[in-house]
Parts: structure tokens; C-alpha cells; sequence
């Protein structure tokens, strides 16, 4: 997931897609534990793309804040 599509979703959307990477990130250490994982790489990403929309949640929170001083 690029950066710019993370940036292009609402504020809804962004939690919605956190629970959704968190899912997947569980889903995939089960089968990892099972065996049954094909590639490895999978859980780095999906890792790496729940660090980005957390990223943006935070800087929009940040603006949010600032906005009101």
C-alpha cells in the first residue's frame, strides 16, 4: 500500500483499514505457525502497511490539535 493511498482515506476508513491489517497480520502468523505460509514476505508488508495508516492517523491528529491552538 502506497503512501498516498493511505493519505487519500478518511478518517474512518483509515481505523476500518487498521482493523482489517491487523486481521490479516493474525491470520498470517497463524498459518506461518502451521506451516502453511507460502511466503514470508507477506507479514513484513502487511506490518509495514499498518505502520503507515497508523503513521497518518497520527500526524492528522497532530494537525487537529495544532489546528485548535
Amino acid at each position: 500500500m502506497k503512501i498516498d493511498e493511505v493519505r487519500a482515506l478518511s478518517n474512518q476508513e483509515l481505523n476500518e483499514k487498521v482493523y482489517e491489517l491487523k486481521s490479516d497480520l493474525m491470520t498470517l502468523r497463524f498459518q506461518q505457525k502451521t506451516g502453511n505460509l507460502d511466503n514470508g514476505k507477506k507479514i513484513t508488508e502487511v506490518r509495514k502497511s499498518i505502520a503507515k495508516v497508523l503513521t497518518i492517523q497520527k500526524e492528522r491528529a497532530l494537525a487537529d490539535e495544532s489546528a485548535k491552538k
